[in-house]
């Protein structure tokens, strides 16, 4: 079996997620996708970021009984902060019989540079890769010296310019952010109050 694993915050998870990981399901040779729900981004500020659980539980309400988009929480079990590589070499340890690749988003190429062991990670594991915006993207020579030797697949899914930040303060504003999000995510943040 060959799976995506598709990390983020999903701070919230949102229709740009699942539209994104759908195409990848449907228009590629990956078997399924994997939302690798992470506690905290060692690139990103953690002041926003709502507990794992709140998190998890919304991923596995927009995902619903999918048997190609899936939830996946191994990164809590694992030691904070969490890195890719050592993520992707935990599963391949423990599910011998799958092929990992990593999906990630044209811009998150341009800091490859920063995360811990690239060059082993860009070199080891194809990487699905969807565009983030329609002006292309410029790479730093540390970045370009990396992806040199990656296994990249350009996948042409749709541009979704909808972001976690933009729904989080929509909805501090008291906007109806719904059309933006799952029915049952909607749901679950209205009756539990989340990011106002």
């Amino acid at each position: 079996m060959k799976v995506g694993l598709y990390f983020g915050s999903f701070n919230p998870v949102h229709i740009g997620h699942i539209a994104i990981a759908g195409y990848l399901s449907q228009f590629t040779d990956l078997d399924q996708i994997w939302f690798v729900v992470s506690p905290h981004n060692p690139l990103k500020k953690k002041e926003t970021l709502l507990n794992n659980y709140d998190r998890l539980k919304m991923v596995e309400l927009a995902l619903g009984d999918s048997h190609k988009l899936r939830p996946c929480d191994v990164e809590f079990r694992m030691p904070v902060p969490s890195y890719t590589i050592d993520t992707m070499v935990y599963l391949e340890e423990n599910n011998r019989s799958t092929t990992f690749c990593l999906i990630m988003g044209e811009d998150n190429l341009t800091t490859v540079h920063k995360w811990k062991n690239a060059d082993i990670l860009f070199s080891k594991y194809s990487i699905y890769v969807y565009p983030r915006n329609r002006t292309g993207t410029e790479f730093s020579e540390q970045a370009s010296e990396i992806l040199s030797n990656a296994d990249i697949k350009m996948v042409a899914a749709p541009i979704m310019d909808i972001s976690g930040s933009f729904i989080r303060q929509g909805i501090k504003e008291g906007k109806d952010m719904s059309c933006f999000l799952p029915s049952p995510v909607w749901k679950y943040i209205e009756e539990n109050n989340l990011y106002c």
